[in-house]
């Protein structure tokens, strides 16, 4: 196993490029097993679980070809398979994502309860209750979804919660079912728009994707598409926390800012100085950052993705801040971590009480899931002293070569050989 090491107090500079969103590419590549033809995907960023995806639809009997760079050519004409096996899926929850567009093409599908970062339960059953309205029969068997259905029929859903990945399974689903559905209480993210304009060009009738009511009208068949994957708004908002904690100056190009209001709203009011173009975001951190409150939402509020990484930024500011988090039960596992660096932080329920200290100081940690990695390297970036993060495959399901792209910045940090894990 690996490790980054990073020696901070280094205000980082320059310019950063955004890659492109691992929470779209990975639905758009579950997409590709509707198409009846090559799917090309440009800017498909070099992840972990991009990896993991794309190793899952080659088992289902998906054609992969890798372009070059960030280019990926998806074709699903000849697939067969509609088992997505436990040691693919458990790694990934993403991986859900093929239920649906499996269930719609083939009739059948078994897909294992997922896994990926341990930050809470979540549940899926919203996406079986929500396949259930379509037709589907489901049950749960040895550990695996199964679903079966002739041919799928248009219905009303209405999701308890805003489920992204639910919002997104259905919508896949109801693109191939007979006659008209509509999902209420859908998702808004981003995303879930991105994935919805993929849909429309490879032949789907959708509107309201990216708002709270989605209507589909069910089509015979879906064809290919070409299609460039939108830029992470998480990545460029670490980017930006980044730049802000270290009192640097550092401008993330080839983003998309309208997607970063909430983050970029909350870093105005702890202090830093932004600056805003159609597809740049650049950030100037002051001398001492200020106290501010966050509470996680779905879009378009503070996203609970970035909670964890300005939970570091809180850590050095100049007060007291309240951190509250609505998404996930178990989403302050980088707390003990950053305290090991100094930081007074105390969890009262879904809530953290962060008393800014005057500084950090560089400490061992391990890292407990993808956006708790981020959160204690950032804080590795602003700490005296080194500071070692372990277990950082996590980091790498969700964020691209990080440490060149911070080193490229000015930061002192590599990857290396945990030599406790020898």
């Amino acid at each position: 196993m690996e490790r980054i090491v990073i020696r901070g107090g280094t205000p980082l500079r320059g310019e950063v490029a955004a890659s492109g969103a691992k929470n779209a590419a990975l639905p758009i590549m579950a997409a590709s097993l509707l198409a009846e033809g090559p799917c090309r995907l440009a800017n498909v960023p070099g992840l972990r679980d991009v990896r993991t995806m794309t190793a899952l639809l080659e088992s289902l009997g998906v054609r992969v070809v890798r372009g070059p760079g960030e280019n990926l050519v998806l074709d699903a004409s000849e697939a067969t398979g509609y088992r997505a096996a436990y040691d693919l899926v458990r790694t990934m929850r993403a991986s859900v994502l093929v239920l649906g567009p499996l269930l719609a093409r083939f009739g059948e599908a078994q897909v294992s309860l997922p896994g990926g970062c341990a930050i809470g339960a979540r549940p899926i059953n919203l996406h079986l209750k929500g396949l259930d309205k379509l037709g589907a029969e489901i049950t749960i068997e040895e550990g695996y979804v199964c679903a079966r259905s002739r041919r799928l029929q248009g219905a009303r859903i209405y999701l308890d919660l805003p489920s992204v990945t639910g919002t997104m399974n259905l919508m896949m689903a109801a693109s191939l079912a007979r006659g008209s559905s509509l999902i209420e209480n859908a998702a808004c993210e981003p995303e879930v728009a991105e994935l919805g304009t993929v849909l429309g060009a490879m032949g789907a009738r959708i509107e309201g994707a990216g708002t709270d009511h989605i209507q589909i009208e069910g089509v015979e068949r879906l064809g290919p598409v070409d299609h460039s994957v939108m830029p992470d708004r998480i990545e460029t908002g670490t980017f930006l926390v980044a730049g802000a904690v270290t009192r640097g100056d550092v401008t993330v190009r080839g983003c998309r800012p309208k997607h970063l209001e909430a983050v970029i709203e909350k870093l105005i009011e702890a202090g830093a100085d932004l600056r805003i173009d159609d597809d740049a975001v650049r950030i100037l951190g002051p001398d001492k950052l200020r106290a501010a409150d966050v509470k996680t939402g779905g879009y378009p509020a503070f996203a609970t993705d970035m909670q964890a990484q300005f939970m570091a930024s809180m850590a050095i500011a100049e007060g007291t801040s309240v951190i509250a988090e609505t998404i996930f039960e178990n989403r302050f596992m980088h707390v003990a971590e950053l305290r090991r660096m100094g930081a007074d932080i105390r969890v009262q329920g879904n809530s953290a009480v962060v008393r800014g200290v005057k500084g950090l100081s560089g400490a061992p940690v391990m890292a407990t899931d993808l956006r708790a990695s981020a959160s204690l390297i950032l804080g590795g970036l602003a700490a005296e002293g080194q500071t070692t993060v372990s277990r950082i495959y996590h980091i790498d399901r969700g964020y691209e070569q990080i440490e060149n792209k911070l080193s490229a910045l000015g930061a002192r940090i590599w990857r290396e050989k945990d030599p406790g894990s020898l």
